[in-house]
């Protein structure tokens, strides 16, 4: 049934490309100057950007679900636009999702790249229509000269397309202190003294995935069937889901089947947490995973540094002792 089934991999960025920049979440209006200097950071990395009308406003939604829809159906149909970056996160972005063609995006393929809301839409794009997309940074996140900012330029030009865990992560958030520190060393856990597997890579938020379930935006259980005989390896990134939540949560995906042909899951550090129990998240993690093979507080999300994750991507993971390596393969 799946035979004829070929995961697309659009055009990666090249000198002088085009970036479209749109906002199908919230706007940048109350974080302008990051954003712009974000943009000449882009520029001087030798590509050009384009912004639909709704990028700078300042809102939690861009603008009304019809128009933000439709701005990022206008990206894909300009064939000057060589790739498509969401402005930035928010909690609106599902609104839009009725608005936006998918037809059009599987007809005319192109890298869509965003973070946190934005799973919204790379997560269906993905998984819906067999087209690769990037869960690495927003459009406003490139104001800072960092390993992990300067890795996503690489990978966003099909450069070196592998990630490698860091020795230290930021213990807060980064919109709660002045200046990126990281100070706390990475410790990585997994119900395995180490993992090596190959899977098809497909994640994201998992505060905006949980919503998706059972909407016709879902076709996640269609995705891993057609790719079974490849595995799947999840990722998770956890914005603020109690630890309860997450927990009730992964239940919910493990009852859905979702994690039919799981090769390993991959759960990033969570931003912030809460318990109402005292449940703590790998307690969580453990016992709603039981044996699925998982690494635990992964470079991957919201904290500072995190790698960037190609979804529909076959993965090469490999973890031993506190260290995660992450091959993309596009095939």
């Amino acid at each position: 049934m799946y035979n004829n089934i070929i995961m697309k991999y659009p055009k990666f960025l090249e000198k002088n490309d085009t970036i479209g920049i749109c906002a199908p979440s919230a706007g940048v209006g109350k974080k302008v100057e990051d954003f712009q200097k974000s943009i000449d950071r882009l520029h001087q990395e030798g590509f050009n950007t384009i912004e639909t009308p709704s990028v700078r406003f300042n809102n939690q939604r861009s603008n009304t679900p019809e128009i933000r829809g439709e701005e990022v159906n206008q990206l894909f149909r300009d064939n000057d636009v060589n790739f498509v970056m969401c402005a930035a996160g928010g909690d609106f972005l599902d609104e839009c999702l009725p608005y936006i063609d998918f037809n059009l995006l599987k007809e005319q393929p192109k890298y869509i790249m965003g973070a946190s809301d934005p799973t919204g839409i790379l997560y269906p794009y993905t998984t819906m229509c067999d087209v690769a997309t990037i869960y690495g940074l927003n459009g406003g996140s490139y104001s800072e000269d960092e390993p992990f900012i300067n890795k996503n330029l690489e990978m966003i030009q099909g450069i070196n397309l592998e990630e490698k865990s860091y020795k230290y992560y930021m213990s807060k958030p980064s919109f709660m202190v002045d200046k990126i520190a990281y100070d706390f060393p990475t410790n990585y856990q997994s119900n395995q003294e180490s993992i090596n597997v190959q899977g098809r890579c497909i994640g994201g938020c998992i505060d905006v995935l949980k919503d998706l379930i059972g909407t016709k935006f879902d076709h996640t259980l269609d995705f891993i069937n057609k790719y079974q005989y490849d595995g799947i390896i999840w990722y998770f990134d956890n914005f603020s889901l109690s630890s309860e939540v997450f927990y009730r949560t992964l239940l919910q995906f493990k009852f859905a089947g979702y994690f039919e042909h799981t090769k390993a899951i991959i759960i990033g550090r969570t931003l912030l947490p809460s318990s109402d129990t005292d449940m703590t998240y790998l307690e969580a993690t453990q016992l709603a995973l039981g044996n699925i093979p998982f690494i635990f507080d992964a470079d991957v999300g919201h904290t500072l540094p995190h790698m960037t994750m190609i979804n529909g991507a076959i993965l090469n993971l490999h973890y031993e002792d506190n260290q995660m390596n992450l091959e993309f393969i596009l095939k």
